[in-house]
């Protein structure tokens, strides 16, 4: 169970290690071995036993990667599957299964998983399975838009500017993941994840404290930050 040097370096550069992984597993034993190799590698996991607690902690925290298998987890691992990717979209989806068939594999990945992984599996080549993935998608955010107008004012998360007014690096990345989803509740977990890397009591007010400090920013341009209760926060134009 050995990486090599040179993934761990890309791993580095990349922002990989940290990333947040939910295992759906109907095997402890499987599954506890899989979250103590993740966490030795800098990784962040979490196991759930079945399907119903796996969509609960899916819609109660972010997560950067599920990894789930299709049987022996309380439910019809394929309408699971179906299920986180109506719900999220976007998140990467690896399957690990004993389930062999080329069948199976065909409709895992029409109904939208990313890869598909058969049991046994060696841990370090489920490693970079998950880092190639994790480097596709953190390209892919690094390239989305970074400038915003704002009814006639400019915020530039390039430069942490609003205007001419220079902002913190916290307050640049908030308002970025506000702006990319305007007019959308964005998730406090999500926000305090990507952010904070911790989602405790503290941060959470910290997170308000940001929350106070943007909307100072954000007068001039008649936008808003509304506060969603027990979900998160919504970028809202209030002239449209």
């Amino acid at each position: 169970m050995h990486i090599c040097k040179k993934k761990r370096i890309f791993a580095a550069i990349f922002g990989i290690m940290g990333a947040r992984i939910l295992i759906i597993e109907g095997d402890i034993s499987l599954s506890t071995v899989l979250s103590d190799y993740l966490v030795s590698r800098g990784y962040k996991a979490q196991v759930t036993s079945d399907g119903k607690a796996g969509l609960t902690a899916l819609s109660e925290s972010h997560w950067d990667v599920v990894l789930m298998e299709l049987q022996g987890i309380g439910m019809n691992g394929f309408e699971l599957l179906k299920n986180i990717r109506h719900r999220l979209p976007q998140i990467p989806l690896i399957v690990l299964t004993s389930r062999t068939d080329r069948e199976d594999q065909m409709r895992a990945f029409q109904l939208g998983c990313d890869d598909f992984q058969t049991k046994p599996f060696t841990m370090d080549i489920l490693i970079c399975r998950i880092e190639a993935i994790l480097r596709r998608v953190r390209a892919f955010e690094e390239k989305k838009q970074k400038v915003f107008e704002l009814n006639g004012h400019t915020f530039d998360s390039l430069h942490q500017t609003f205007d001419n007014a220079h902002m913190s690096a916290r307050e640049s990345d908030l308002l970025l993941l506000l702006c990319r989803q305007e007019g959308e509740v964005v998730d406090k977990h999500k926000i305090l994840s990507a952010l904070w890397k911790e989602d405790n009591a503290f941060t959470a007010r910290s997170l308000g404290v940001y929350i106070n400090h943007l909307r100072n920013y954000l007068k001039p341009a008649k936008y808003e930050i509304t506060a969603v209760r027990y979900k998160g926060y919504k970028l809202v134009n209030s002239i449209s």
